[in-house]
């Protein structure tokens, strides 16, 4: 077998951070070279996953457990805040990020496009591993030729930090690719409650919602004469998005440049 893999998990001690790790740890194809969170306590990154000690304790300093790790990538699933700046370090350092994190902008993954190209290596930003979330955007785009009046509502708990989702916006994206730009609803409508109609996205409309005991779902709401069509994907634990994550770190490893969407990967 060809040597593994060598991994840095960045947001190491968060809930979808944990699942990485576990992942990390029960495939021989990776190997776990650096655990990195802002708690920086020292626990065994094994022991923290229930998989007994691993040698790789939790450390609040990237730069520094770069550096020893020597790892080829580094998987990101921190803030907004924080992961720019960690996608820089560990390209700095020539290890491909592969990120799940939310709230890029447009200019923000041209900038790690380039430091990337610049450095010979490659990276993916996905807003969504799942690989049933990423059909789903898929069959949206898909049904957006035949039915362009589309609304988007996306679920998640009250403790998200951005609206929309990365994944809503990815697959207004897509969807704005087979659809011209369309004013949906009477050309006269008026809000009676500021923002009741969702956010405007090239001619339709997203729907945030956040509550307490909601995981992650989304909506895809098409009208047509006589008929509607709903696409939905419903999301119940982290461990539904390992496989797509594990099947990115390793697809990273033969890139050039950062790859936007984990729809690339999948045919």
């Amino acid at each position: 077998m060809n040597n593994p893999i060598k991994v840095a998990v960045t947001g190491a001690g968060g809930r979808m951070g944990r699942e990485v790790v576990k992942m990390v740890l029960e495939d021989p194809e990776l190997r776990l070279v650096a655990a990195i969170d802002h708690s920086g306590d020292g626990r065994d990154a094994g022991e923290m996953v229930g998989l007994g000690a691993c040698g790789i304790k939790l450390t609040s300093d990237l730069e520094l457990a770069l550096v020893e790790g020597q790892p080829d990538v580094m998987v990101d699933f921190t803030i907004p805040q924080a992961v720019m700046g960690n996608a820089r370090t560990a390209i700095k350092h020539k290890v491909r990020p592969v990120i799940g994190t939310t709230g890029f902008r447009p200019e923000d993954i041209e900038e790690l496009d380039r430091l990337c190209k610049a450095q010979g290596i490659g990276g993916i930003i996905a807003p969504n591993f799942s690989i049933g979330a990423i059909l789903m955007m898929k069959f949206a785009a898909q049904a957006a030729k035949y039915m362009p009046h589309v609304e988007i509502i996306e679920y998640h708990g009250d403790q998200k930090l951005d609206a929309p989702s990365g994944t809503a916006v990815k697959t207004a994206e897509l969807i704005s690719q087979n659809r011209q730009e369309l004013r949906q609803g009477n050309p006269n409508e008026e809000e009676t409650i500021e923002g009741s109609r969702g956010g405007y996205y090239d001619g339709f409309r997203i729907h945030s919602v956040r509550l307490p005991g909601v995981f992650a779902q989304q909506e895809v709401i098409f009208g047509g004469y006589g008929q509607t069509l709903k696409i939905r994907h419903d999301s119940y634990e982290r461990a539904g998005y390992m496989p797509g994550v594990n099947l990115a770190v390793k697809k990273a490893m033969g890139l050039d440049g950062i790859v936007y969407g984990f729809d690339h990967f999948i045919d």
